[in-house]
């Protein structure tokens, strides 16, 4: 069964493509183009349009790498706190650093990196030094005076001008980074100040994805960005400057609309005439509705993807990570599209899965696990835990096994190596928790490759797992959480713990 598509790249493409370079002309040829999301990997997108290529904006850049140069911008306090990417469970520090690296891959220049809203922050600075040790220029931008009320002393030598300005060379400069609220708007209009300083009559625009302008308001692509800034409490609205402006319904997010006065009556203090747009959705340059070529897929995928939400912030509830009002607003976007959470096919079969093992009374420390994948043929294949291994654990083996077409008898581990590891974890590591997570078991399983015909075959399906959904009823400890990671397929989870235990490892 092939994966339905909704979404066009060549035509999207070239729709912004197309959008970028006229903006640029507008401007004298000097763009600031502050990108809302995320440049690379953007699996969010992927997931709500199927078809949509996680790294098709970091193709748009690398066609215009001869017009573009790019800056990344970092807020000094997700530095501190040690925020989390979740996709890739690493911090906002390391996932600038990791950008850096790709965009250098792509033949993209860097041209450095802005620490905003800096207060002394000691692991800011710590950020700081590595990368200027590694020859890479940093800049610190404290806390603008006067903002947001006193926009005279915003647009001066005090506010704006205390910035460190940031030399560029290319009429595009991208400002990126890592999550919302990292501070690219201000580093824009502040370089925008900079600029007309100077005399270069520069601009501004952003690049936008989501929420899509030119879908309704509450469509499910719309309502699943809802869903996904809830922890920041962002949430769509019709735009009512561009409404007034062009007669036109748009959709745009409170931020953008309630800022928007501010942001035209900065612009026009900086440039000394009137602001280069009429509306919020103006500023943007957001061609992502031409390249939905099947609505009712996207709307679908949309849907899941809003479920997927609810579970992923119970979950971050549960581990004390996410406040009560998250989850009730993730579960109310889902009832609002008439969803819930047994829409997605594996949530039912993990629980039976997991109801089974405790039937059998297999568990570990009397907890019983299970899991559910759905392939990309649509079969459902289920795995539970056991004193063996976890249920992420049996359930991949399980999979592999359905996908390299071995009969459920064959063992795809050689009991030898789960016994030597099993011995380790007690008697070398002193461990506590002795079944086989799921890192662990990929591991014994490419040690089992080597001598077992089975094991090589089931190996090489690994790589069709991913894009997969999978289900778990428990939260998943770090090693099947990073396993799962690895693989790239599409994890929900019940907001169980998995041992009683208060540390798990």
């Amino acid at each position: 069964m092939s994966t339905p598509v909704g979404f066009d790249n060549e035509t999207y493409l070239a729709e912004q493509t197309a959008a970028i370079l006229e903006r640029v002309t507008r401007f004298e040829n000097k763009l600031y183009l502050e990108f809302g999301g995320k440049l690379i990997y953007d699996y969010h997108a992927a997931r709500v349009l199927p078809g949509f290529d996680p790294n098709v904006k970091i193709r748009l850049l690398q066609k215009l790498r001869d017009k573009s140069e790019v800056v990344l911008c970092i807020y000094a306090r997700d530095i501190e706190r040690k925020k989390m990417r979740a996709d890739f469970g690493i911090t906002y520090d390391s996932d600038a650093l990791k950008l850096i690296d790709d965009l250098r891959e792509w033949g993209i220049k860097v041209t450095g990196v802005v620490i905003t809203r800096y207060e002394n922050q000691p692991s800011a600075l710590l950020f700081k030094n590595k990368l200027e040790r590694r020859g890479i220029q940093v800049c610190i931008h404290r806390y603008t005076k006067g903002y947001p009320t006193d926009v005279d002393v915003v647009v001066s030598d005090e506010g704006y001008g205390a910035n460190e300005y940031i030399k560029t060379t290319q009429p595009i400069v991208v400002i990126t980074g890592p999550g919302p609220l990292s501070g690219k708007l201000a580093t824009c209009l502040s370089q925008l100040y900079h600029e007309w300083r100077r005399g270069v009559h520069a601009g501004y625009a952003k690049f936008e994805t989501f929420p899509i302008w030119n879908l309704p308001l509450k469509h499910p692509i719309n309502v699943a960005y809802e869903a996904a800034t809830a922890d920041i409490r962002d949430f769509n609205v019709i735009d009512s400057f561009h409404l007034e402006a062009y007669n036109e319904k748009a959709v745009n997010y409170n931020r953008d609309v309630e800022a928007f006065p501010l942001v035209r009556r900065i612009i026009e203090k900086i440039t000394g005439g009137p602001s280069f747009y009429k509306s919020p959705t103006d500023m943007g340059v957001n061609r992502a509705g031409f390249g939905i070529v099947d609505d009712s897929v996207v709307r679908v995928a949309a849907t899941q993807e809003v479920i997927r939400r609810y579970f992923r912030y119970s979950c971050e509830y549960a581990l004390g990570l996410a406040d009560k009002e998250t989850v009730q607003r993730s579960e109310l976007l889902m009832n609002e599209l008439g969803a819930k959470p047994e829409d997605m096919a594996t949530v039912t079969s993990a629980r039976s899965a997991a109801a089974e093992a405790e039937k059998l009374g297999k568990g570990n420390e009397g907890v019983f696990c299970g899991a559910a994948i759905q392939l990309h043929d649509g079969t459902i294949v289920t795995g539970k835990n056991s004193m063996l291994m976890h249920s992420a654990s049996a359930l991949v083996l399980n999979a592999i096994k359905r996908l390299a077409k071995l009969p459920d008898a064959i063992h795809l581990l050689q009991p030898s190596i789960i016994e030597s590891l099993t011995h380790f974890k007690k008697d070398v590591l002193r461990g506590k928790m002795l079944s086989l997570d799921l890192e662990e078991t990929l591991i014994a399983l490419v040690i089992s490759a080597a001598t077992n015909p089975s094991a090589t075959a089931a190996v090489d399906k690994l790589k069709e797992l991913r894009g997969c959904e999978v289900h778990l009823t428990h939260i998943p400890t770090p090693g099947d959480d990073a396993g799962l990671r690895k693989l790239g397929v599409n994890l929900t989870t019940d907001p169980n713990h998995v041992s009683s235990r208060l540390f798990v490892s």
